[in-house]
């Protein structure tokens, strides 16, 4: 057994023991929101949030983009699960910052093992082999926070699956300090519209 494996897994031994009655929680998220955000370690939804368990839906991915599954889950949320207000937040230090399509397609053709930044550029370590398949893949890099966080809010309030009644709010998060930093222009871009 891995050492990684072996902690989660006498993580959650301790985890069950003091579960209490969470397993009467409702299906239905009790704030009803949700936030799209990036899966970087350092950002905990929950507390800059402010959830508990039950409380709101949190989809994560790299760089917290508008991907067609985000999405996916996003219409999910609202349609069946009831949620009326979402937030995407985006964060600065994002490591989708630190590369683009072309050097990650590069890195896999060349090995599939893991590289190394030194700072400025990306060092592939690995033997190979290596995969073109990422070469088929919009990777979703960023450029700059809030351009990004304003193309995603876009892309989703104009979606043909999102009803136009939700509210859409864009953020980055400031690794930091832990500050939600407001994207007036995503939040604009986001405003629920009239339904005629």
């Amino acid at each position: 057994m891995s050492q990684i494996l072996d902690e989660v897994l006498k993580a959650n031994l301790v985890y069950q023991k003091t579960f209490g009655d969470k397993g009467r929680l409702a299906l239905l998220p009790t704030r009803q929101f949700a936030i799209l955000t990036c899966m970087d370690a350092r950002i905990d939804p929950a507390k800059l949030a402010g959830l508990s368990e039950g409380d709101a839906h949190v989809i994560r991915n790299a760089g917290g983009r508008a991907s067609d599954d985000a999405i996916r889950s996003l219409v999910i949320s609202t349609k069946l699960l009831g949620t009326r207000e979402w937030f995407v937040i985006h964060h600065g230090e994002c490591g989708m910052e630190m590369f683009n399509d072309g050097t990650i397609r590069q890195l896999l053709a060349s090995s599939l093992d893991t590289a190394k930044y030194d700072g400025t550029t990306w060092h592939d370590l690995g033997k190979g082999p290596g995969s073109h398949e990422g070469d088929y893949v919009d990777w979703l890099t960023i450029s700059e926070q809030s351009t990004s966080v304003v193309a995603d809010v876009a892309r989703i309030r104009n979606h043909p699956l999102v009803p136009s009644s939700i509210p859409i709010y864009g953020y980055v998060y400031d690794v930091r300090s832990g500050a939600l930093l407001e994207v007036v222009e995503a939040t604009r871009v986001g405003q629920p519209r009239s339904q005629t």
